[in-house]
């Protein structure tokens, strides 16, 4: 594997100290160091350099982050798709289950585009696809044409590998690598020897 596919910013990922509520880990100190928050938009822009992109659509709420970072680098708009009950104007709403299998309702803002417009999906995380299938069947349903998913990581499963058919996704973590197999059994070698020292600016 070349060192781009190795994708060494990713050693920068928190392994879950807090139990089973919580994440498997926490790839939130890769985006406080600057060269490691570059890396990773690179690796998720570049695969979209060259596509119409309209909007970026963030889920709520980590999507926000890596979801307007990506705006920015492709000069597209930002679209922030939401937790239900925050917006404060007429919205459209789904239900769905989380990656941890709780239920949860996700709203966007209706009209948030006008029919056609090419939307890039970004959440921090795929684990089971529930979240992002949810997001997408929100713009599908305003008529908005996915143009895109991009993440951390896609986790391999049937829900997500049918994403991938339907749809152009591109992840941090690169399928087939020894790192998809680690986060598909949701432990990574470099926990071992991971400290938070080594993200701090």
């Amino acid at each position: 594997m070349s060192q781009r596919d190795a994708r060494p910013y990713l050693s920068h990922m928190a392994p879950n100290l807090k139990g089973d509520k919580f994440a498997w880990l926490d790839p939130s100190s890769m985006y406080s160091n600057a060269a490691t928050f570059s890396a990773i938009l690179d690796d998720l822009g570049e695969p979209f350099a060259d596509d119409k992109i309209d909007v970026v659509a963030g889920l709520d709420a980590m999507g926000f982050v890596l979801g307007t970072g990506l705006a920015v680098r492709l000069g597209a708009g930002f679209l922030p798709v939401r937790k239900a009950g925050k917006i404060p104007v007429d919205t459209d709403a789904i239900t769905f289950t989380n990656y941890s299998g709780r239920t949860q309702d996700m709203e966007l803002r209706k009209p948030a585009f006008k029919p056609g417009t090419r939307v890039l999906v970004v959440d921090q995380w795929v684990e089971t696809g529930g979240t992002m299938n949810a997001g997408i069947d929100l713009i599908e349903r305003q008529q908005g044409i996915v143009a895109g998913v991009a993440t951390v990581c896609i986790e391999e499963n049937a829900t997500t590998q049918k994403m991938r058919d339907t749809y152009k996704c591109v992840a941090a973590v690169i399928q087939g690598s020894a790192l998809q197999e680690q986060c598909n059994r949701q432990t990574l070698d470099s926990f071992a020897s991971y400290t938070p020292e080594k993200s701090f600016p």
